[in-house]
């Protein structure tokens, strides 16, 4: 067994290094897993750009990487059904199980949750973009041979929408918008579809995003790059029940809320570098707008991996482009070219 692990690590704006690091013997109730494939998030491109994402703000070296698949190499202890040489997919999250809102079946708002890759506590919690990585027997959800470790990886942001679009209720039969056409955006549209939405537009800024959305279904696309005076237009014939505010920027949310009928849901999604998007509170409370915040996924995961599993929805759809871990810097600098990419997956070689 190898004694260290080569990382993707980050120290300040857009300073990430290839860093090797010992590996300290495995604890108790743990499970070490060799790194198989890895999708570059939105979140880890806030942190590479700004040392920050949303509240969450780098203070200390941090691993980057929670959208995360592999093989199980080693078990200290006890771990049910799950052996060395298991190839699993990673939920990123550690619920303790007690707390206020796991008790109400709310475990993405854990007090006491541990994120990978997250600065959202001190000391870090290191994620997962490295040859190696330690995680507790819970986290591991067995694959089936057939699906790939690319795919695997992608069961995270696919429950990410699988709990945004369940934020929004019942949307079967109704018509909605999404704000944003990154990977985000695009699996909740294949999410809101599953779920039965019967009319989706996304909307973006950017041609090449906007290109593929169409190519994955989306019902209409529309280019706000120049303003929204044709998506108002068919708002005003065709009025939007739900929107899904995806850029996590202030125009997306105040489009949202302005775009979507009387007595209509938002469901925020995206989050600013900064932290704060301004709300115009008085469009809310005068149409008497449902705005609903959508934070990580709950159960979701397990969902989502056994829709991958099953080919309910082909999440390597989205991937634009694969790169060797190794190369992780460089991949990130790819990943935040949108006229290039769409997703960025890592891989073991």
């Amino acid at each position: 067994m190898t004694s260290t692990a080569l990382a993707a690590t980050l120290f300040g704006p857009e300073d990430l290094r290839m860093v090797e690091h010992p590996l300290d013997k495995l604890a108790n109730g743990m499970v070490r897993i060799r790194f198989g494939a890895g999708g570059i998030c939105g979140s880890d491109m806030h942190y590479f750009r700004h040392a920050r994402t949303g509240d969450f703000v780098v203070k200390s070296p941090l691993v980057l990487g929670h959208e995360i698949s592999g093989e199980v190499v080693e078990i200290a202890g006890s771990a049910a059904n799950l052996k060395v040489g298991d190839r699993v997919a990673v939920n990123p999250s550690r619920w303790c199980g007690h707390c206020v809102a796991c008790r109400e079946g709310r475990p993405n708002l854990c007090e006491n949750i541990y994120f990978m890759g997250s600065a959202s506590k001190t000391p870090h919690m290191q994620g997962g973009f490295a040859n190696y990585f330690d995680a507790i027997p819970a986290q591991c959800v067995k694959i089936p041979d057939h699906v790939s470790y690319q795919a695997a990886a992608l069961a995270e942001p696919l429950a990410v929408c699988l709990h945004a679009v369940a934020r929004a209720g019942n949307i079967e039969g109704k018509r909605g918008i999404i704000f944003g056409a990154g990977p985000i955006g695009l699996l909740t549209m294949l999410a809101a579809h599953r779920a039965g939405m019967a009319d989706i537009t996304v909307a973006d800024i950017a041609p090449a995003p906007l290109a593929f959305a169409t190519r994955l279904g989306a019902s209409h696309v529309e280019n706000v790059s120049g303003g929204e005076e044709a998506l108002k237009a068919q708002a005003a014939s065709r009025p939007y029940d739900v929107a899904f505010e995806v850029s996590g920027t202030a125009a997306g949310l105040a489009s949202a809320i302005g775009i979507v009928r009387r007595g209509g849901v938002v469901v925020q999604i995206g989050n600013l570098p900064g932290g704060q998007i301004p709300t115009p509170s008085n469009a809310v409370m005068a149409k008497e707008i449902d705005l609903r915040g959508s934070f990580r996924f709950g159960f979701e995961f397990m969902t989502a991996v056994e829709l991958i599993g099953n080919g309910s929805v082909d999440v390597l759809s989205l991937v634009t482009a694969e790169r060797p871990l190794s190369t992780a810097p460089d991949a990130l600098r790819l990943a935040l070219d949108r006229s290039q990419s769409v997703k960025v997956v890592l891989t073991a070689n």
